[in-house]
């Protein structure tokens, strides 16, 4: 039998989603509840403070970037083991790309796929009654999907909350909960979301204390029993990643963290084995792997150091002269010849692909990314087709490849010719782009 799951969600980004989410998260755990933790779409950072609440790896679900073989093999991760699914909603609940129903990318495709009741949070700052018009059109917009109840959020006094319940009860909208307006629930955040599980202060404590509010101000045999839907069907693990070889050298610092759940998840249930490295210890790739893999991250913050770790350039040049290489996002610029820092110092870096880069020229890279392989690699076959996802400030200060040095011929989500993307030379390649999903041509 597939867990019952639940997906918070909020009309817009900066609702509170991963606060009450965590607090959910923690809360039912302290009770015994088997929780398990799930992201809609492609963010990255999210699932490791779930894991953290949870004790449990969590997931991303993406109905665009992944197709429905690989959707459900990790949607069944996310409910293995589990009594209860919490699944995050990122932006708004139906935010997504134009797309045909169901491939959007957005919370509400996942909802209805699974038929996992949507739990809404709503920040209420700065509104009263009017708070209900805009659950009221969450609720009617999308047929799909059942928003089951609300949870306030920045609730300023008792007045306040009895006048946003006012407007509530007269769309007959449950309300499960309030939390009050209060700063110090805010997790720290730098320039691509919050400051990452691994690296926020006293994580546990702050956990702790969300548990805590989450007893005292919602209703958590409510919420535990609003729960529901069918889950993923019944299958295989067809559909996830297949590993780069059955030994892979995955870079895992600070500098090097953005590796999808789910790709290292696919890799492992096919038998590989996942060898971690700390370039920031100045470690090199082991020698007894096939591949090598720099995960996306915070280079950028510690550039001098990865310039001064010898061991690791010299050893990463070692390898790739006789083994694949490949590097996304913070990986890439490593690989590249330069990497300039905020403050405008140019650090020597691997030099294994012909890019320079910049964090100084801060410029806003988001979306989802559609990729053709120009030719044969790491990632598969010329022809194989990616999806991925890009989110960061770092440019390019040398010029676009051609097609004798590019990765791929890259579109965005609704087909938008971006030109050629990303790097190859001799068994290395990269780009900006994290990698989500894959299929071969054909």
């Amino acid at each position: 039998m597939s867990a019952p799951g639940l997906l918070v969600a909020a009309p817009r980004s900066g609702s509170g989603k991963t606060t009450v989410t965590l607090a959910l998260m923690r809360a039912l755990a302290r009770r015994g509840v088997a929780v398990r933790g799930a992201k809609c779409g492609p963010d990255y950072i999210d699932p490791a403070f779930h894991q953290a609440a949870t004790g449990h790896p969590s997931v991303n679900l993406d109905s665009f970037a992944m197709e429905d073989g690989l959707l459900d093999a990790v949607g069944r991760i996310a409910a293995q083991g589990a009594d209860l699914v919490i699944a995050e909603g990122s932006m708004g609940l139906f935010d997504g790309i134009v797309a045909g129903e169901g491939r959007t990318g957005a919370n509400a495709d996942i909802a209805a796929r699974y038929g996992w009741p949507v739990l809404l949070v709503l920040d209420v700052s700065g509104a009263a009654q009017s708070a209900a018009a805009i659950a009221l059109g969450c609720a009617r917009y999308d047929a799909r999907v059942r928003v089951a109840g609300v949870v306030l959020n920045k609730v300023a006094s008792p007045r306040h909350r009895r006048l946003v319940e006012a407007g509530l009860a007269r769309i007959g909208m449950p309300v499960l909960g309030a939390l009050a307006r209060d700063a110090s629930l805010v997790l720290p955040e730098r320039h691509l979301g919050l400051v990452q599980a691994r690296e926020t202060q006293d994580l546990e404590a702050r956990l702790d204390r969300l548990a805590d509010l989450a007893e005292a101000g919602l209703d958590l045999d409510a919420i535990r029993a609003l729960a529901g839907g069918a889950g993923p069907p019944a299958g295989d693990g067809d559909g996830l990643p297949r590993p780069p070889g059955q030994r892979v050298a995955v870079a895992s610092d600070e500098a090097f963290t953005f590796l999808y759940p789910h790709m290292a998840a696919g890799w492992r249930a096919m038998g590989a084995e996942i060898v971690p490295f700390s370039p920031l210890a100045d470690e090199a790739p082991p020698e007894t792997c096939e591949a090598c893999w720099l995960p996306g991250g915070y280079p950028e913050l510690h550039a001098g150091r990865l310039a001064a770790a010898g061991r690791f350039l010299d050893g990463v040049r070692r390898f790739a002269a006789e083994k694949p290489v490949h590097g996304e996002c913070g990986g890439y610029m490593v690989l590249g010849q330069s990497l300039e820092d905020a403050a405008g110092q140019t650090h020597a870096m691997a030099g294994l692909l012909p890019v320079a880069t910049s964090y100084k020229a801060r410029k806003l890279h988001l979306g989802y990314r559609v990729a053709r392989l120009v030719a044969d690699g790491l990632l598969g076959p010329a022809g194989t087709r990616l999806v991925g996802h890009e989110f960061h400030y770092a440019s390019e200060l040398t010029e676009p490849p051609g097609a004798d040095l590019a990765l791929a011929e890259v579109t965005d989500a609704e087909g938008r010719p971006l030109g050629l993307a990303g790097h190859r030379r001799g068994r290395v390649t990269g780009s900006f782009f994290h990698l989500i999903s894959s299929r071969a041509a054909g």
